[in-house]
């Protein structure tokens, strides 16, 4: 039976142009330009192995290159905690399960279709340390190690490792607001300061319930968060839902009006919240801060320095360890 992380990745990413985006942002910027995304189609059929698909989800898809050639592009998503070290074993054996079908399909074809396979990885324990290339599996001598290493099968995978991004940087991504949701759901939606998180994406929240998906987008959502996050993730989701449908009202009416005032208030609300984050974990973890501390948080106005001092700040066993803050506040 699928997983929740299984269901949801396939609710956001069996949409080709949202597949895009992930896909755009790992694979090289000279490949990517190669690439008619306009192309793309979701082809079906997976080839995980049976008693993996409660931790992993994969995607085939079809497209072709700006000269014609046809082009499969593979996304597999790792749920484990752990990270596997047979990855690139295993994505090397999926690949191949993908050509030999891909042969069945074209007897005719002299050639085989170019295969990217990417891995999307989410577990909350820690970053992705597992080989991405399949000639560092195997053990060489020492001696003419090089020429070794061209001897046996070279395969290698892309990896999109979004414990190691920054929800700033995931926030900045091109893609629809959905997609942006998805990618720091993946990355936070089992921490325990999710309702902090969510007041501060509470901008994103607001484009993907402005959107002609909104609802049902936001319905995933709920069953995602529901099935993964922790105590109280749910009434979080809706206390900043409601809070995003009272602005959005608000600014309706006064649009046409205020629209540059409205902007400002937009932005200064997203630092405001970030700086209540970093106070309200602060607090959680035990941390006393003195007033005048308290103050150079709250009027920090660079979003950079609120989300190193946010990222620090789950972590964090003293003030010292947010670093910057005396210099920066």
């Amino acid at each position: 039976m699928p997983g929740p992380h299984d269901l949801f990745v396939r609710y956001t990413f069996d949409h080709p142009e949202r597949a895009a985006a992930e896909l755009r942002a790992v694979l090289p910027p000279e490949v990517a330009a190669q690439v008619d995304w306009s192309s793309l189609r979701r082809e079906s059929g997976s080839v995980v192995d049976a008693e993996l698909r409660e931790r992993q989800s994969d995607l085939l898809f079809s497209a072709r290159l700006c000269g014609g050639e046809p082009l499969l592009l593979y996304l597999l998503l790792e749920h484990q905690s752990s990270v596997d070290k047979w990855m690139a074993f295993r994505m090397l054996r999926y690949v191949m399960r993908q050509l030999e079908r891909w042969r069945q399909q074209h007897p005719e074809s002299e050639k085989l279709p170019v295969v990217l396979p990417v891995v999307m990885y989410h577990g909350p324990e820690g970053r992705w340390t597992a080989a991405r290339r399949m000639e560092e599996l195997f053990h060489l001598p020492a001696e003419a190690v090089e020429i070794w290493r061209e001897l046996v099968p070279r395969f290698e995978y892309r990896l999109d490792d979004l414990t190691a991004e920054r929800e700033e940087a995931l926030q900045a991504r091109a893609g629809s607001p959905m997609v942006v949701l998805t990618l720091l759901l993946l990355r936070s939606g089992r921490s325990e300061h999710l309702d902090v998180l969510l007041e501060a994406w509470s901008p994103v929240l607001a484009e993907v319930m402005a959107s002609p998906e909104g609802p049902e987008d936001l319905r995933a959502v709920a069953h995602y968060l529901h099935n993964v996050g922790s105590e109280g993730a749910i009434e979080g989701l809706w206390r900043v839902l409601d809070w995003v449908g009272r602005r959005q009202r608000e600014e309706q009416v006064m649009a046409p009006f205020t629209v540059p005032i409205l902007e400002e208030a937009r932005v200064r609300g997203v630092n405001e919240g970030f700086a209540q984050g970093v106070l309200r974990i602060l607090a959680s973890r035990g941390i006393s801060v003195d007033e005048g501390t308290r103050q150079r948080i709250l009027e920090c106005k660079d979003p950079a320095i609120l989300d190193r001092w946010f990222d620090r700040a789950l972590q964090a066993t003293s003030l010292a360890d947010l670093e910057d803050l005396e210099r920066n506040g």
